[in-house]
């Protein structure tokens, strides 16, 4: 029985923000039966950041294409792509301190068929947005996330909080294999929006601000992801991080 082909939207974007050099780096592969969203954000505080985002970034995409798709085993591919993600980002600083090896978070979504699947190490993250609102987030690695989680902060105190950009794992470092989150099947609705993003993108922005440009009539999804993604570095100021994005929107069965 033939697969049916995957019926998708799809933009990304990439700004400097108030920063030297842009360290972030963002990918879509889409084929006929399957999709790949990646963000990489390479740790500015760290030697070669844009090298680790560059390699990790790279790796996703060909460990995606010389996948057969649809892929048999989603969560496999996930976890051993990371992994190898990992341990070439580990292998840039082998004969660097480890306080100056390069570093970086990610966020991967796959789509395929009426699902989706997605994983994320540190604070880059990936809303769901159903029908007008987050239907789901991911839990940043960091330990404000952390706080929250424990009800010791509210959402709102953590925007201000001294250890806000504080990630507790990350690619790179350690040859360690880090924690990373893998979210099994998630059934997919005509309309869903994924969206995968770097701090930059949501740390300025409220939930309403990421839910709401997705449904404005006449308005293109490259256009509101581009809308989105000024509005995040207007409102972080004139010290605004890179700020990235890619989104992709479920049109339903063929």
């Amino acid at each position: 029985m033939p697969v049916p082909a995957l019926r998708v939207e799809y933009a990304e974007i990439s700004l400097l923000g108030g920063r030297d050099d842009n360290q972030d780096r963002c990918a879509v592969a889409v084929s006929e039966h399957a999709a790949l969203l990646v963000v990489i954000d390479g740790m500015g505080g760290h030697a070669d950041g844009a090298l680790a985002a560059e390699t990790a970034q790279k790796l996703l995409v060909e460990a995606f294409w010389h996948t057969p798709q649809p892929l048999f085993d989603p969560l496999g591919f996930l976890h051993l792509a990371l992994g190898r993600v990992h341990e070439a980002v580990v292998a840039l600083g082998a004969t660097l301190p480890l306080e100056q090896r390069p570093r970086a978070t990610c966020a991967v979504v796959l789509v395929q068929g009426d699902s989706a699947y997605w994983a994320h190490i540190g604070d880059s993250r990936i809303y769901l947005v159903r029908r007008g609102r987050i239907a789901e987030r991911t839990r940043d690695h960091s330990h404000v996330e952390f706080l929250i989680r424990e009800g010791l902060i509210t959402e709102v105190q953590a925007q201000a909080h001294p250890m806000r950009n504080f990630v507790e794992c990350c690619v790179g470092g350690e040859a360690l294999l880090p924690e990373m989150t893998i979210t099994g099947r998630r059934r997919l609705e005509p309309g869903d929006v994924l969206l995968a993003c770097s701090d930059g993108l949501w740390g300025a922005l409220d939930d309403e601000a990421i839910t709401t440009p997705w449904a404005k009539a006449g308005e293109t999804l490259s256009d509101a992801l581009a809308g989105l993604a000024k509005r995040a570095v207007t409102a972080a100021g004139p010290g605004a991080d890179n700020t990235t994005g890619v989104v992709l929107r479920w049109l339903g069965p063929a």
